[in-house]
């Protein structure tokens, strides 16, 4: 019997009939398949949580982020760039004071590590405020970019497999991570593990809860092969207090990116009138505007692991 992956609940009610397949370009961060997910989406009945049913293989999904590469987030790295500085911004205000060991200079520095970083923008800006920063990242194209473009420390690899410090790092970042995940409840075990005593997680998700997504149903941008968790506000609070996280922000977080990647994205609903919006922004000389639209069906949360806070 199929359990909710949030609650644990069991039996879950169809809500999407949205079955098909990753089409020709595979299991890419970006996509205008709208209304596509490798399995139709259950619903629970307890909590709300959102999730495929049946579950895609590990394997599958290994195989699949292992070769996926993409050239539009690279493409739009001064948005990529901004939308990191505003989740530090957040992090560090959320961080306990480093304790100074004693007969020692002055405070360690403080330690990063971002799962599913993709090609690396917000590594390097944590680099750039003074993080001891590295990353994991399963798709060897991207790994590679991170490494050799902007000379990070990136492990090609998952959470699961890749060798990690324990008890190391003061926050863990997963942005447009965990609804990729098959068992959520693992993954937060196991940045338990990696995290210091009092050590935080970011983490930032689409939010199946939102007017947005309730409105849109199947045809909501984030109903896309990649996605196996739909989360909730109500639901992933709930999934991080099962596991002993507590909670201590959740919000909205809009995206930057220029004003044609948003145009472009409408090609998912209309190819037609995105191609006669970007040529209207062209004319308007506003195509390469950073732009932050915020649709409230993007959320990011900040919870604090399980255990004693560091003394």
């Amino acid at each position: 019997m199929t359990r909710c992956a949030a609650c644990g609940a069991p039996g879950l009610v169809p809500h999407l009939k949205v079955a098909g397949d990753a089409g020709p370009d595979g299991l890419i961060p970006t996509t205008d398949r709208f209304g596509t997910a490798l399995a139709d989406i259950v619903r629970c009945t307890v909590c709300g949580h959102r999730q495929t049913d049946p579950m895609p293989a590990d394997a599958v999904l290994e195989s699949a982020y292992a070769d996926a590469a993409s050239e539009d987030y690279v493409a739009e790295e001064a948005g990529q760039r901004e939308t990191a500085r505003r989740a530090l911004a957040r992090i560090e205000a959320q961080l306990l004071p480093v304790p100074i060991p004693p007969n020692n200079g002055g405070p360690r520095r403080r330690t990063l590590l971002d799962l599913g970083c993709w090609v690396g923008f917000l590594l390097a800006e944590a680099v750039d405020r003074g993080w001891d920063a590295a990353g994991v990242e399963p798709s060897a194209f991207a790994s590679a970019y991170a490494r050799n473009r902007l000379g990070l420390t990136v492990h090609t690899g998952d959470l699961f497999t890749t060798e990690l410090p324990l008890h190391h790092y003061d926050a863990i970042v997963m942005g447009d991570v965990i609804e990729h995940l098959p068992r959520p409840g693992e993954a937060l075990d196991r940045m338990a593990e990696l995290l210091r005593p009092g050590g935080i997680a970011w983490m930032a998700l689409p939010d199946a809860g939102s007017v947005v997504a309730r409105g849109l149903r199947a045809r909501w941008w984030s109903v896309i092969p990649t996605h196996v968790q739909f989360f909730t506000r109500r639901s992933l609070r709930t999934l991080l207090e099962r596991h002993g996280w507590m909670v201590l922000e959740i919000g909205s977080a809009p995206k930057a990116f220029s004003v044609r990647y948003y145009l472009e994205r409408i090609g998912g609903y209309s190819p037609g009138l995105a191609r006669a919006l970007v040529r209207g922004a062209r004319t308007v000389r506003i195509a390469d505007r950073m732009w932050a639209p915020d649709f409230h069906d993007r959320m990011a949360v900040i919870a604090r692991a399980p255990g004693d806070v560091e003394e």
